[in-house]
């Protein structure tokens, strides 16, 4: 079940409005819900990933979303040419819906393993029909183009499992070049190491206390950072020797969120990337710069060794008096910069007005740049909407595009933003799909470029979050 989808029409409705930046940027679908059973909610896509590496970029998304929890199946697109064309398809002996044993199926990450020349997406298989629930990783060895039945991960026959995500050494200097590391959430945090390709993988270890939503990113020494949302704040854990053990948590910065209007789903979990030097960048949504917490802004904090870190910044989409509220970051860094001149980019969702409610809320797909580590950012593009929250599906715990979307730098140095997207739907039937735009960040810029300030922090929260994920 796949197709090739041209990323040149743009007569999807999804026109993006380039305020900021020179030109005009499609934002395009990249993929459709195939699926019609009536135990979840069609057409929809949600929750994407993406990795690039050279020119290939491979997204995936839940498909068929259920309301209290997990997917009809994971759904995948993959582009080998900087995202001009995409082939699109759906992984293979997952859930009863193709072909596998399980009834739902959630939480899709993507990564690469350039040693073996492995492609890989894990998935947090639950409830199958005996009992349980599993991380399962699905393989590509052409690219990204066709996926073969799942391996079995781990498997939890009675506790919670939640939040995996998947990382591989692409550092051909690193000790240890080839090494892939699934991360998930079992009461506490926890962590295993593949070294060949994902075809088996080693002892579970749990290096982390309680936490949702760890994002795992390797340096070019090799050494493993582990960020994640702890219950006062973003924590994070590392590990020196390839994942054969890992040190203790520390904390990255307590977080002060706004609560997002509408009944969204959302919540602070952390967007992290690496830079050529070794540099680790994470950023989430938090109010600490708004008067009153009014609204959310992109904070984000680096670390060169994953112990110490900078304080946290805003990313200056607007002034911190707009009103308007941001949400759920992908954020990138060209992994071909480094220094005063690392080129960052974010994808985001954002309400024009943060004072609405579910019936007039705008949801907005948005994007920013900068080619100097931060110190200046592209005026804001929105990419696609607004649109109404009554066109996405709903969960138990409120409408939802994702916990997390993404972003991608390919190596011609452009960057894709990969996120869901919707137009109203026909009758009872969504239209909610997995989209994405490309982005030059070095085209010149129409608007001039917004130097981050040097606000401080002018309220602060309770200190502790409630840990939200549940597929």
């Amino acid at each position: 079940m796949w197709s090739a989808v041209a990323v040149a029409a743009a007569a999807v409705g999804l026109l993006a409005v380039a305020s900021g930046s020179a030109g005009t940027v499609i934002a395009t679908p990249i993929s459709s819900d195939p699926y019609t059973n009536t135990s979840s909610q069609h057409k929809t896509q949600l929750e994407p990933d993406s990795f690039a590496y050279e020119n290939t970029i491979v997204a995936t998304f839940q498909t068929g979303r259920f309301f209290d929890g997990g997917s009809s199946n994971i759904g995948w697109a993959t582009s080998t040419n900087g995202g001009r064309t995409w082939t699109t398809g759906m992984l293979p002996g997952t859930t009863i819906y193709q072909n596998g044993p399980w009834a739902r199926i959630s939480d899709p990450a993507v990564a690469y393993d350039p040693l073996h020349d492995v492609w890989m997406i894990s998935g947090l298989a639950i409830d199958q029909n005996v009992s349980g629930a599993a991380i399962l990783t699905s393989r590509s060895t052409d690219g990204g183009l066709t996926w073969q039945n799942p391996v079995t991960t781990v498997t939890s026959p009675g506790t919670f499992l939640d939040k995996n995500w998947i990382v591989c050494d692409t550092w051909a200097s690193s000790p240890y070049y080839g090494n892939c590391y699934t991360e998930w959430d079992d009461s506490r945090m926890s962590m295993t190491t593949s070294t060949d390709g994902g075809l088996t993988w080693g002892p579970v270890r749990m290096p982390g206390g309680g936490g949702v939503g760890g994002q795992p990113v390797v340096q070019s020494n090799g050494n493993v950072i582990v960020p994640y949302e702890g219950g006062a704040g973003i924590r994070s854990f590392r590990s020196i020797d390839g994942g054969a053990t890992w040190l203790p948590s520390v904390a990255v910065a307590t977080v002060s969120e706004h609560g997002v209007n509408g009944g969204l789903r959302t919540s602070p979990l952390p967007s992290a990337e690496v830079a050529q030097d070794g540099r680790v960048y994470v950023a989430w949504q938090d109010c600490r710069f708004r008067s009153g917490c009014t609204a959310n802004d992109i904070v984000y904090s680096t670390s060169m060794d994953g112990v110490t870190w900078t304080a946290p910044v805003r990313v200056p989409i607007d002034p911190t008096d707009s009103g308007v509220d941001h949400f759920i970051p992908g954020f990138a860094v060209d992994r071909n910069t480094s220094g005063s001149t690392t080129h960052l980019a974010l994808g985001y969702y954002y309400y024009p007005v943060s004072s609405c409610n579910s019936s007039t809320c705008q949801l907005t797909q948005g994007f920013v740049s900068s080619l100097d580590n931060g110190a200046t950012w592209t005026a804001p593009t929105r990419v696609a909407g607004p649109i109404s929250l009554a066109w996405i599906a709903s969960t138990n715990q409120g409408r939802m595009v994702g916990d997390y979307e993404s972003t991608s730098f390919t190596a011609d140095g452009k960057a894709h933003p990969v996120f869901a997207w919707a137009k109203p739907p026909t009758g009872s039937v969504f239209t909610e799909r997995a989209a994405t735009a490309t982005f030059d960040p070095t085209a010149p810029q129409v608007a001039p470029r917004v130097r981050a300030g040097t606000e401080r922090p002018v309220f602060r929260g309770p200190g502790a979050l409630k840990l939200r994920g549940a597929y």
